[in-house]
Formats: C-alpha cells, sequence, structure tokens
C-alpha cells in the first residue's frame, strides 16, 4: 500500500520598492517506501480533490483561508487575507527595508519547520530531511528617486532538472547549489532567466511523453526544488527561451510559464511593476532605483516554421522601440543604465549557434542608438562576452545544459572572452560602472569560484571581474 505525501512551498513571486507578492502551494507524493516515491502528475491530482487541476502557481485552486503577515526589524505588521488564492500581495512597504513574513493557512503556519527536499543518493532518489529550513527574509527595491547600486544574477538553460544523478552535460544541481550561496554571501537582490527555464523529456513517434513544462508537476524538479530556499527571498524575472515554447517542442510551456512566474499579476493592474506587450510573447520593463531598467525581450517564436521571432511583431517592436529610444528623445531622467534581456544572442560564436541574422537587423541598431552598454542572453550552453560598437554582449547559457565542445567562429561573433562549465553570472552595478563575474557550479557547501574564462586565442586566463564603462 503506498501513502500520501505533500510537500509545502514558499514563494516570493513579486517584488517593488513598496509592495511584496506572496505565494504559496506544494507537491503531492505517493510513497510506497522510502526509496520509492512517485511525484503526482497534475492529470491525477482531481483522484486527490475533484476540483484541483494544479497544485502551485496563480491559478491554483486555494488550500484554505490565508493571512500573510509581513514583520519589519521594529515588529510591526502588514498583513492580507485571502480566501480564493494562494498568493496576496502586501503593500505600504518601505523602500530599501528588510521583513520577514510568515503564511499562515487555516490558522497554521505554511512549511514550517524542516523541510523535506529531493535527494538523489545510495539509498534511492526521493524526499528526505536534508536540513533544509525556509528563511523568509527579504529586502524591498530601491526607492524610484534613489540612485542605488545593484547585485543581480543571469542564469540561462537551466531546466534540465535534478530528479536524476547529474551528468557531464546536465549540471542544475551544481549550479543551483552555488547560486543559493551567492544570493547569501553575494547580497543578489534579483535574478534574471535567460530562457529555456524547462525542458521536455522523452518522445515516442514525436509525442511527449515524459515532462514537458506545461504542467505543474514539470516544475518540480525544474524549479521549484533546485531553487527552493532562493526564491522564497528573491524575486526571478523570465524571459522566453525555444524550449519554453512551441518553436522547439510540440508543447508551448508559455501559458505555464505565466502562471508559475505570476506574470500578469506582477505586469497588469494596480500593483504592476512595469509596462510590458503580452499576447503573444513576453516584453516587460522594470526599473531598480532611478538609474536601473531592464528590458525583457522575447526572441523566440511561435513556431518553428513559417513565423517571425515576436519581437519583429508590430505591437511588439513599437514596445522595444519606446524602451530603446534615440538620445535626442530620452527625457532628463532617463535611466543610465537600460539592460535589456533575452533568450537568444545576437552575436555567438558557437560551437552549436551562430549570429542571429534578425537581432543584428532589428535589435543590435536599437541597442547602439540607445545607448545600451551590456546584454544579457543564453541559448549557447557556455559563456561567452562579445564586444560590438560600445556594446558587451553576455551569453549565460551553462545554468543545467553545459556544452563540451569549444567555439570557434570568435572573429565573426566579436568574441573577447569565453568559458565552458556549469555557471551563471553574478553582476554589481552602481551609477559609475558595471562588473560581470561568471561564477563556477558547487556542491552543497562548497566555496564559491570564478568560471575560468579565456580570451579567443588561448593565452591564458582573463582576469576577473569583467568591468562596463557607463561611457
Amino acid at each position: 500500500m503506498s501513502e500520501q505525501h505533500f510537500e509545502p512551498y514558499l514563494y516570493l513571486a513579486g517584488l517593488t520598492h513598496d509592495s511584496a507578492l506572496i505565494a504559496w502551494g506544494g507537491f503531492f507524493f505517493k510513497v510506497r517506501d522510502q526509496k520509492d516515491w512517485k511525484l503526482i502528475d497534475d492529470d491525477d491530482l482531481p483522484d486527490i480533490d475533484q476540483e484541483r487541476r494544479e497544485c502551485i502557481g496563480a491559478r491554483s485552486k486555494p488550500y484554505g483561508s490565508a493571512r500573510v503577515e509581513v514583520i519589519d526589524s521594529a515588529g510591526t505588521v502588514r498583513a492580507a487575507e485571502t480566501n480564493d488564492k494562494n498568493h496576496v500581495w502586501i503593500t505600504g512597504l518601505l523602500p530599501g527595508t528588510e521583513y520577514t513574513y510568515r503564511v499562515l493557512v487555516d490558522g497554521k503556519e505554511w512549511a514550517a519547520g524542516e523541510r523535506l527536499d529531493w535527494v538523489v543518493g545510495p539509498e534511492g532518489r526521493g524526499l528526505r530531511n536534508n536540513g533544509g529550513v525556509y528563511v523568509n527574509r527579504f529586502r524591498t527595491h530601491a526607492a524610484p528617486d534613489e540612485s542605488a547600486a545593484l547585485t543581480f544574477a543571469v542564469i540561462g538553460d537551466f531546466g534540465t532538472g535534478v530528479k536524476k544523478e547529474s551528468t557531464r552535460s546536465r549540471r542544475q544541481r551544481e549550479v543551483a547549489a552555488a547560486l543559493n550561496r551567492a544570493v547569501d554571501e553575494r547580497g543578489v537582490r534579483l535574478i534574471l532567466t535567460a530562457g529555456d527555464n524547462i525542458y521536455a523529456g522523452k518522445r515516442f513517434l514525436g509525442l511527449p511523453i515524459g515532462d514537458t513544462g506545461d504542467e505543474d508537476d514539470d516544475w518540480f524538479f525544474t524549479f521549484y526544488q533546485p531553487y527552493r530556499y532562493v526564491i522564497n527571498r528573491v524575486p526571478v524575472y523570465p524571459c522566453v527561451g525555444n524550449h519554453d515554447s512551441g518553436e522547439t517542442e510540440q508543447s508551448d510551456d508559455r501559458e505555464q510559464l505565466f502562471d508559475n512566474f505570476f506574470i500578469d499579476e506582477r505586469f497588469s493592474g494596480e500593483h504592476s511593476q512595469g509596462p510590458a506587450s503580452q499576447g503573444p510573447g513576453l516584453f516587460y520593463r522594470f526599473k531598480y532605483g532611478r538609474d536601473i531598467e531592464f528590458l525583457c525581450i522575447d526572441t523566440s517564436r511561435q513556431t518553428k516554421l513559417f513565423d517571425h521571432r515576436f519581437f519583429e511583431r508590430p505591437h511588439h517592436l513599437a514596445f522595444v522601440q519606446e524602451a530603446l529610444p534615440e538620445p535626442a528623445s530620452q527625457p532628463a531622467d532617463s535611466p543610465l543604465w537600460r539592460i535589456p534581456f533575452s533568450h537568444h544572442p545576437a552575436f555567438c560564436a558557437g560551437p552549436v549557434h551562430s549570429n542571429s541574422k534578425s537581432m543584428g537587423r532589428v535589435l543590435v541598431p536599437l541597442f547602439e542608438r540607445a545607448g545600451v552598454r551590456a546584454a544579457f542572453s543564453g541559448h549557447e550552453h557556455n559563456f561567452q562576452h562579445s564586444r560590438s560598437r560600445g556594446v558587451n554582449y553576455f551569453i549565460t547559457g551553462g545554468g543545467g545544459k553545459v556544452e563540451q565542445s569549444d567555439p570557434s567562429d570568435f572573429d565573426g561573433a566579436h568574441t573577447v572572452a569565453w568559458g565552458k562549465g556549469g555557471h551563471f553570472l553574478v553582476v554589481e552595478v552602481d551609477s559609475e560602472k558595471m562588473s560581470v563575474t561568471p561564477m563556477a557550479e558547487a556542491t552543497d557547501g562548497a566555496p564559491l569560484r570564478n568560471l575560468r574564462v579565456t580570451a579567443p586565442n588561448g593565452d591564458g586566463s582573463v582576469e576577473m571581474p569583467i568591468i562596463v564603462d557607463r561611457g
């Protein structure tokens, strides 16, 4: 006979200078013994609750009457309640201020105490007590009129999953361990993704027979579990990759991506963090303080054949053009840093992908005219730094999938440095300069270290961090 286990999760789904979107949910498992754990598929959730179709995310059925409390250092509590969803906005917070929080569902604290985490080892695969405890603490963004430094992370092509043991080319577990340390030790305040948040599973005769990303259960091993003790403290800002859409897979995961990243809740309505252009496609802008603005660009296509990339559609192109204005039309209070991020890179030395002709034709001129100094992307599963006409282009595609072969088209991609291995970027930016450091994967408890980065000609390592002047 199998038993049922429910494991609760917490999520800082959105954050501004004066509000926080706090969410909760969980996943159901069937347990035969401690070596036989099976994650329950979304299609089987009605066997547990006839009305339940999703277990986490913006659309999930409520688990009960909930109250969320946010507490400052003086003990002042701001609270919100809900009976019809598993997330609430807490408003009236102070900019740049540290808070703690807790979620009470039907009077009981959600996810309190030591949690069960997915472990792979000699004893088998399953949930185990591994010392994990939620530390529900966050710091609000800087005020819109404040000139404030920021440390953020960028991670791309990570959604390979941690269900099984890692291989040479699948390193999500080790990269996630390093990211968790960077949040604590480097003061990371927010995370950008460079797309391919979720990868498809195995196929038979062209049809998916494994995880695809279009159901909540697909997200357990690829997002909620690997970054469990990060996403309850630091907001994540995603972009769409080809593996998140119908471009590469028969299953378009976009609807589920919007649900699990709370896109509509964050970029529409009274709590909107910034303007957005959606439907179909994902484009949005948000500011951190006075000097920094991020621009998410959807470089994917709806289908692989006979379709333009989303940024070429007129309504999306108008949004991007407005976000990247000519100098003469920029207002006096324009941000000092405009930072675009997307999945596909404008310049790429391979070995699998090359320069994007459509980005070179449409986006690169907009970057140059608006004074962009740095743009971030993924897609190629290594690290690359290119520089063209004053713009620095960074590829960080080693968050889960890792390419073993070396790139070669350095001249065509304007490459100045590259490296391979599981990694993500830590970026520090202030009013004068930006520093970019590729951080290598790590095992749990291991110290952080830089990824080894070399010049294209192989003449030794490149000094870290990479400095980008505002110009």
